[in-house]
């Protein structure tokens, strides 16, 4: 077996590039619907799964290929909207709504103290500090890396505006975003594609933006105060031990809104060796077939001008280790008047 080491500055390139696809089964670049699990959107009780947040099928549930899309959920940093886990003394509170809120602001922030602020309060310099929030989470198996920011077209449909259409301002900020626990975070602005409507992140005065978007963890938490400015129907039911439903309410507007597009994006890292063979190597063959019992070729082809042909680049660690193997798409002849370059290309 011949052997070539490579020299690391001159044979082996880096090289990483983003592939985009959509988010959504089956390549579907936009979801025009809803549907969801009577068993799993089961409201019944404050125990439930549904009772926290409501799954978004590509298709109904029955139906072949149907599959888990996104998650929705309301949270509540005081438990208003939802029932009460248990009416024991001291249990007021303690409800689906606090646990939402307190598991993404937990993961935001890493602080179980600090609250969802929105650009623009009474100053256009100070943040709105809500006291609820909507969560829209996308199933972690429909993306790759993260969702690109700048593809983000999310319709609501209700009462007041009609529809509003919602984007991330990745495009308008120019790729500047704040960094959290979670990643990168952008506001969620009314417009399309990244791209603000207006010269404003603030929305709704006194009330803020729409939205923040985390593209790396996969997750959009919505301003309720915001948007209900616009959309009368997702005002929030915020009665202390009350099933209000709110993350219902959100459910049926996206579905209403017949338009909800995302992509994912994946970074493909690729490592290029560039095997070099000069004129004089690998010209014979290792094959034991060519040699008889006392060592002699078998073939007089091959002793004076051999002709033989590459089929294979075995790539090996320092330690002598098969570690890939690279198949040509067809065999390059060889012999002492021809040289070879082969570029061995490993994605990973």
């Amino acid at each position: 077996m011949a052997r070539i080491d490579y020299d690391l500055n001159n044979d082996v390139v880096n090289d990483t590039q983003r592939v985009v696809t959509s988010t959504w089964s089956n390549n579907t670049n936009t979801l025009t619907s809803v549907h969801t699990s009577s068993l799993q959107a089961d409201l019944s009780s404050a125990t439930s799964r549904g009772a926290h947040f409501i799954e978004v099928y590509n298709v109904a549930t029955g139906s072949e290929g149907a599959a888990v899309q996104y998650a929705v959920a309301y949270g509540h940093k005081e438990g208003k909207g939802s029932k009460d886990f248990t009416n024991d003394t001291g249990a007021i509170g303690n409800s689906p709504s606090k646990v939402i809120y307190n598991q993404y602001r937990q993961l935001v922030f890493g602080d179980e103290n600090e609250n969802f602020a929105f650009p623009g309060g009474e100053n256009v310099t100070d943040a709105y500090t809500p006291d609820d929030i909507y969560v829209i989470n996308i199933n972690r198996s429909r993306y790759k890396n993260n969702l690109k920011p700048g593809t983000l077209n999310l319709t609501l449909s209700g009462s007041g505006l009609g529809k509003l259409h919602l984007t991330d301002d990745s495009i308008t900020s120019t790729g500047s975003a704040v960094i959290s626990n979670v990643g990168r975070q952008f506001n969620i602005v009314s417009g399309s594609s990244g791209i603000r409507s207006g010269s404003s992140t603030v929305q709704i005065t006194n009330s803020g933006s729409y939205g923040l978007f985390y593209p790396d963890s996969g997750f959009i938490v919505l301003n309720p105060a915001a948007i209900d400015h616009q959309l009368s129907n997702l005002v929030p039911g915020v009665t202390q031990n009350n099933a209000d439903n709110n993350h219902q309410k959100l459910v049926d507007s996206i579905g209403g809104g017949v338009s909800f597009t995302i992509d994912s994006e994946e970074r493909i890292s690729s490592k290029y060796y560039f095997t070099r063979v000069k004129n004089s190597e690998f010209n014979f063959t290792t094959n034991p077939s060519f040699i008889d019992g006392s060592g002699n070729l078998r073939y007089t082809t091959m002793e004076n001008n051999p002709k033989v042909y590459i089929t294979t680049v075995g790539l090996y660690n320092d330690t002598g280790d098969l570690v890939a193997v690279a198949k040509l798409s067809q065999p390059i002849a060889k012999d002492f008047s021809k040289e070879a370059l082969i570029r061995v290309k490993l994605d990973y």
